[in-house]
């Protein structure tokens, strides 16, 4: 379909967009994005109206746009004109600012940061940081900078993770956690060390559990380690459980960059000792393979972290085809403020958060916008109260996620035309429960996916034509369950993860 559209006209592109059935049109924009030709594009903009289009068809186009694998400086032009100096529907601004980071990310990633559409796509993000009031605006701009991974934006997520209130404090160390190794300088290292041992101020666990993984994952130097470690006898029960079981998986962990240090730390009888090591919370930390029959040309790990106090969060933390790592979902289900619901003390000088539930979601190395299940304790007796029970959904939509067109000449001096499509078809959806009279918070996650990939070897000769074809299809489906009981002490906490057939093709 986007191999017919990318030949089509503007005119036919459209009458497509217009007389499609409703349950169609979405698959329709999200091809007419993949294609990216001047028509599809063209007719994109004559047919979405920003002002009173569908909210689930307007994020269909922006998610499109953010996956786009080799996007073009024309499809930012586009989403920046869509957003520009509307009133929009707070998700679909949301998704909006997300989908430029992504955009202006991957457009650098080809050498194309000169673009004048690149320079548009970075002022619209750091003069919207500037002027934004409220704290939800401020994280949104920021987990778009974290979808961009421009080093020359580093300062100002420090600045902001240093200084600002939790919320903003705790998304910009989560944007520095996506900067890749070489960009963690030692100055960035010094602030991560300030923030989790509380030089300056007192920071939000969540906030300080990011900063140390900076730290665990980056080069750490023993001392950084050693420190982390014995900085945890002055930790809360559950924090310090949850560290340890961190420092616990890098050892267990073949390529994790820490691991040599800490096997030579451990063999220290100062840190390696029950009264440092024991562990009396019911936090968890593991990982391991999610399925061992597509270890010959595909490896899926998960990661699973939970603890309830802060974050419960469910890490598929890479897919590797043939040795290519590829980050390839990381959801948390974050609860902030349930600390008096769950019979823990607030620490002095501390502020109370306030009650908050909802899920941050990264699929392919792009952020998309955070869904909020409910904000204070008002919102969460009304939910309560008037809940239909129905899941939230996070990202539906199909998604091209490779596309690749190369000519190799070869020493006879003919030439072979290779081509190669990925699409993905993605259904993640969310649900939160809370029983306040049962005193139970179940969550659940349900994520399904299919993956095609078709590659084509062409060799067209006068004499001789010869093709080599080769198609791959996955799909698989992710049902993630949490149950935390808070009626009694401790707080009993069940964690479920069924994974379906994994049909491989």
């Amino acid at each position: 379909f986007i191999q017919m559209l990318r030949s089509a006209k503007k005119r036919d592109v459209l009458q497509l967009l217009r007389t499609a059935p409703e349950e169609m049109l979405p698959f329709v924009v999200e091809a007419a994005v993949a294609a990216q030709s001047v028509a599809s594009l063209a007719a994109l903009s004559d047919f979405l109206d920003f002002g009173k289009g569908p909210k689930s068809l307007l994020e269909n186009f922006l998610y499109a746009a953010a996956f786009s694998p080799r996007p073009s400086g024309e499809l930012l032009r586009l989403v920046l004109d869509k957003l520009d100096g509307k009133q929009l529907a707070p998700e679909v601004w949301e998704t909006g600012i997300v989908a430029v980071g992504s955009l202006v990310g991957k457009l650098c990633q080809q050498k194309l940061c000169g673009l004048q559409e690149v320079e548009r796509g970075v002022k619209t993000i750091l003069g919207g940081l500037r002027g934004a009031k409220e704290e939800s605006e401020v994280v949104i701009y920021l987990l778009a900078l974290g979808n961009a991974v421009l080093p020359e934006t580093i300062p100002i997520l420090l600045d902001h993770a240093e200084e600002g209130p939790a919320t903003i404090a705790t998304a910009a160390v989560s944007a520095l956690k996506r900067f890749p190794t070489w960009h963690i300088s030692s100055k960035v290292k010094r602030a991560m060390r300030r923030i989790f041992h509380e030089k300056r101020k007192s920071y939000e666990k969540t906030c300080r559990l990011a900063a140390a993984e900076i730290l665990l994952d980056n080069e750490p130097s023993p001392m950084d380690v050693i420190n982390l470690l014995l900085a945890t006898n002055e930790l809360e029960t559950e924090m310090k459980m949850f560290l340890l079981l961190k420092v616990q998986n890098s050892l267990r962990a073949d390529h994790h960059p820490a691991r040599k240090i800490m096997k030579d730390i451990m063999r220290d009888p100062r840190i390696n000792n029950y009264n440092l090591l024991s562990k009396a919370g019911i936090s968890s930390s593991f990982s391991g393979p999610l399925t061992e029959r597509l270890q010959q040309s595909m490896l899926a790990k998960y990661l699973l972290n939970s603890s309830p106090l802060f974050s419960v969060p469910l890490q598929i933390s890479c897919l590797a085809f043939h040795g290519q790592q590829l980050h390839a979902a990381q959801v948390t289900i974050e609860a902030e403020g349930m600390e008096s619901m769950l019979g823990e003390n607030i620490l002095e000088g501390e502020e109370e958060p306030e009650l908050k539930a909802g899920m941050s979601a990264i699929f392919f190395d792009v952020q998309l916008r955070p869904i909020v299940f409910f904000q204070g304790y008002t919102d969460l007796m009304a939910k309560v109260l008037l809940s239909s029970g129905e899941p939230t959904s996070v990202v539906k939509g199909n998604l091209l996620l490779m596309d690749h067109h190369q000519v190799i000449p070869l020493q006879s001096g003919l030439q072979v035309a290779v081509k190669l499509q990925g699409g993905l078809g993605l259904d993640i959806s969310a649900n939160m429960d809370v029983s306040i009279w049962d005193q139970e918070l179940k969550t659940s996650i349900n994520a399904r996916g299919s993956l095609a990939i078709d590659f084509q070897a062409e060799l067209d000769a006068p004499f001789f034509q010869a093709t080599m074809r080769s198609q791959t299809e996955v799909e698989t489906s992710i049902h993630f369950d949490t149950m935390l009981r808070f009626s009694g002490s401790p707080v009993l906490m069940c964690l479920q993860l069924k994974e379906e057939q994994v049909p491989y093709r």
